[in-house]
């Protein structure tokens, strides 16, 4: 016979969810206006050397370069929220997939690297570049997710969130993009 101190239970907790009604409502309003979309707006505001404040639907992101790129290292580099911002679009999709799915998860963690020089130093002088030499040029994703299916389905989960992301969708195709002064 066992002995209670024998018998291990496990507990497994699993990560808040969201509203799967709410989700699939929404998943269908997309289906019958597939052309449905919305704005973001972004107002950013220099402070002084490279610091910036962006507001952002009542929030605020300051940014900032790292010391030897002449900036305070007061907060993140453009490049690193642009991944953040990647992170948190898959972390979006994988939860909202799974959501859909009925998959429970345990553990959602996302790495992300991305390779990035600035030889034009910002085309103030620095070497001559062509567009598509400056930016990105690699970006490399791990995701460390848990939860209540088989690591294939997890996987699965995780290519058609990847497939779907609004974020990494942009950063994949070129876009229609305009500059100019304000009016």
């Amino acid at each position: 016979m066992k002995s209670a101190e024998s018998e291990q239970t496990t507990v497994k907790t699993y990560l808040r969810p969201i509203d799967r009604d709410g989700l699939v409502a929404f998943s269908e309003r997309g289906r019958n206006n597939p052309q449905a979309g919305t704005t973001n707006k972004v107002h950013t505001i220099t402070d002084g050397q490279y610091r910036t404040v962006s507001h952002v639907s009542g929030h605020e992101v300051v940014v900032d370069e790292p010391l030897h790129l002449f900036g305070e290292d007061t907060a993140p580099a453009p490049g690193e929220i642009v991944l953040s911002g990647l992170g948190g679009c898959l972390a979006v999709g994988i939860t909202a997939v799974a959501t859909w799915r009925n998959v429970k998860l345990s553990k959602l963690e996302i790495f992300l690297e991305g390779d990035i020089g600035n030889p034009a130093a910002w085309g103030a002088g620095g070497a001559e570049k062509q567009p598509n030499e400056m930016g990105f040029q690699a970006i490399r994703v791990r995701v460390d997710v848990e939860g209540d299916a088989s690591r294939e389905e997890l996987d699965s989960i995780v290519q058609h969130a990847n497939f779907y992301s609004p974020v990494a969708n942009t950063m994949r195709n070129p876009i229609p993009f305009t500059i100019g002064l304000v009016d």
